[in-house]
């Protein structure tokens, strides 16, 4: 723990990073004020899939920041084997029947040491007996070491401790934009007034391109419209993640499902205002489609579903740390928000108390884009 420091800082967002950050900030003796535009929890991080790994394909250093956050969970998990919202039994996927690829993929996570198993519908049962085995193709692939967490559960858990040292949230504050005096950032400004601060963190999830775009500070945004599905509770026993061709599935809280998948996302219509709409008949169809990769015959029923940004940046990867055109200025914004929610929180948080760049986040800077 660090020693106490007169820093103040502002946190622009209430999804589960900028309330991860917000809480390392104040562990290490700043004066954190956390702002959002509306409800926290109330954007992505209450819609996300939030599937805890690093699977397939991606750069070294994004694999090794993967590979932290899920460490940072399993510590969480060690200490509150029991919770009911952070679980760790395993992903399995499959794509269309290409057994040459899901092979390559196989091969490739275990070429850097991720665990990684082939399963053919004989022994998918060894990974979770509740998948359907008439449901695979020619072959799966188990990862074992993967999760899931609900990002709700997390953010309020979270959130008390926060509170609990001191932290001030204030939700429902609009529209905010940073506040910069001689190029420097020292607050931000929001329909609930201005509040100072000697540092700024922008973590607003697919709006953090437009929050730093004033500054003169260009990220690629790439976030399409996405939707997640919550069941009613069922009987279903199932226990890893399902990432298939026509469904992804997670157990939720309460025997509950989350699904979600990409097939719809030209079914997903704006509204103004800011909503969306998607015919109901497709949202059905979801649960079908999720409901014939288990086993039995008790179908899956919709519960609820929310639709939004999903946040993407331009070029896959995170854009993470401070912004050399705004000092005082800090980002987080990215994909795998749910992965990378402990570990980047952590980061940032010594990155701005000890105002020494972190090595692991030296890939992921802004100006990559210019």
């Amino acid at each position: 723990m660090a020693v106490k420091t007169e820093m103040k800082v502002v946190v622009l967002g209430g999804g589960v990073i900028g309330v991860s950050t917000a809480l390392e900030l104040a562990k290490r003796g700043a004066a954190v004020t956390l702002v959002t535009e509306a409800a926290l929890c109330s954007g992505a991080s209450g819609r996300s899939l939030s599937w805890l790994n690093s699977a397939g394909e991606r750069s070294r250093p994004y694999h090794a920041l993967r590979m932290a956050g899920i460490d940072r969970y399993r510590t969480l998990f060690a200490q509150h084997p029991t919770l009911d919202w952070l679980r760790f039994d395993g992903g399995v996927c499959w794509f269309s029947d290409d057994a040459a690829g899901t092979e390559a993929r196989h091969a490739y996570e275990k070429a850097h040491g991720y665990d990684s198993q082939l399963m053919t519908a004989a022994t998918v049962a060894q990974a979770d007996a509740t998948i359907d085995p008439d449901a695979l193709p020619s072959q799966a692939i188990f990862n074992p070491g993967e999760g899931w967490v609900s990002l709700p559960h997390l953010t309020e858990y979270l959130v008390d401790q926060f509170r609990a040292l001191g932290g001030e949230v204030i939700e429902h504050a609009g529209k905010a934009s940073v506040i910069t005096e001689q190029g420097r950032a020292c607050g931000i400004r929001s329909e609930r007034g201005e509040q100072r601060a000697d540092a700024v963190v922008v973590a607003c999830g697919p709006w953090t391109p437009d929050v730093v775009a004033p500054l003169g500070v260009t990220i690629p945004n790439g976030s399409p419209v996405s939707m997640l599905v919550i069941t009613e509770p069922t009987g279903h026993q199932l226990r890893a993640v399902l990432n298939t061709p026509r469904a992804a599935v997670r157990p939720n809280p309460g025997n509950r499902y989350a699904l979600d998948h990409d097939w719809y996302e030209a079914d997903i219509q704006p509204l103004a205002g800011g909503d969306y709409h998607i015919d109901q008949q497709v949202v059905a169809k979801l649960a079908e489609e999720a409901s014939r990769l288990l086993r039995g015959d008790e179908p899956l029923n919709v519960e609820s579903w929310k639709m939004g940004l999903k946040p993407i940046p331009g070029d896959g990867d995170p854009v993470l740390g401070q912004l050399r055109k705004v000092p005082g200025c800090y980002v987080a914004f990215t994909h795998s928000g749910a992965t990378l929610a402990l570990i980047v929180g952590e980061l940032l948080a010594e990155e701005i108390v000890s105002g020494e760049p972190h090595p692991m986040l030296a890939s992921f800077n802004a100006e990559r884009f210019s």
